[in-house]
């Protein structure tokens, strides 16, 4: 009998670890290509031309270089480039915030027969390719005089992200108990004050969802910033980086610095807030 039972647990733990390994393998091999790029990346930052020459991927650099890094500094301009991004993507994300909460609330809440149309209104608006839109784009820009400013950036990053950003809110709010909107009516809250102290509280998660995932694809946005904006001061990071790496074609080493001096915020918001795009998704998951 004891020895029947041995057998069992035996036979149940080689099936865990078989679990284990054909679970853990693919993700082992999915982390070792995701992050094989980013450290050839910084070893090729560190080398000089002749090295990067050689071909070798992976051997360390004879000495590091990191007078590449202080060239990408100063001749890519890019404390100047860094804060344009800034400034454009945080507008972006808080116009963004304000705007698709308020409209998920809306049609998520509100017994309206215009409901659905305004939703199928913005699904709609994730079909449409942002190429087409350059052109007619830049005509209405030119005539209405803000084309060559971060403005003409921040109106299409605004009007592309809100479709996303209404889909993932609107099917949590579509679930927050009505109970709760009723006793704070009852008690003379009123439509903005409901929404504020209540909705919105209940909503973080895929609030900051939203957030991160509008920084990181508007921050990384190059078409757009090409297409209207002319002026070298009023460059975007992703656009200064095309512009650093079409100067220096010659110099591997200054514009392997640039590149990671340009994808380190990207990777330092999604790793320190990483945790909050999960929790986000999940919510929104269990809530759907």
């Amino acid at each position: 009998m004891e020895q029947s039972i041995v057998k069992a647990r035996r036979a149940g733990s080689r099936r865990i670890s078989l679990k284990k390994v054909l679970i853990r393998g693919p993700l082992l091999i999915l982390v070792v290509t995701q992050v094989y790029p980013l450290f050839w990346l910084l070893l090729y930052s560190l080398k000089t031309t002749d090295e990067i020459m050689k071909g070798s991927f992976i051997a360390l650099p004879d000495s590091f270089r990191w007078e590449n890094y202080a060239k990408a500094f100063v001749e890519g301009h890019y404390l100047q480039y860094l804060w344009n991004s800034i400034v454009v993507t945080c507008i972006t994300v808080a116009v963004t915030l304000f705007l698709s909460t308020m409209v998920s609330y809306a049609v998520a809440r509100f017994k309206s027969r215009m409901a659905k149309p305004v939703m199928l209104l913005f699904m709609i608006g994730i079909m449409i390719p942002i190429q087409s839109t350059l052109l007619p784009l830049m005509i209405i820009f030119r005539k209405i005089g803000i084309l060559d400013t971060h403005l003409s950036l921040i109106l299409p990053y605004v009007a592309f992200s809100i479709p996303i950003a209404v889909m993932i809110m609107s099917g949590f709010m579509r679930d927050i108990p009505y109970e709760l909107e009723e006793s704070a009516f009852m008690d003379g809250a009123s439509i903005l004050r409901m929404f504020f102290s209540i909705a919105l509280p209940i909503c973080m998660p895929p609030v900051m969802t939203v957030c991160i995932l509008t920084f990181i694809s508007n921050w990384n946005e190059y078409i757009m910033a090409a297409t209207f904006l002319s002026s070298v001061d009023l460059r975007t990071l992703p656009f200064g980086t095309n512009s650093f790496m079409s100067q220096n074609s010659t110099d591997y080493g200054a514009l392997g610095a640039y590149l990671v001096m340009s994808v380190l915020p990207v990777i330092l918001v999604y790793f320190f807030l990483s945790e909050k795009i999960t929790s986000g998704m999940m919510a929104g998951a269990v809530k759907g």
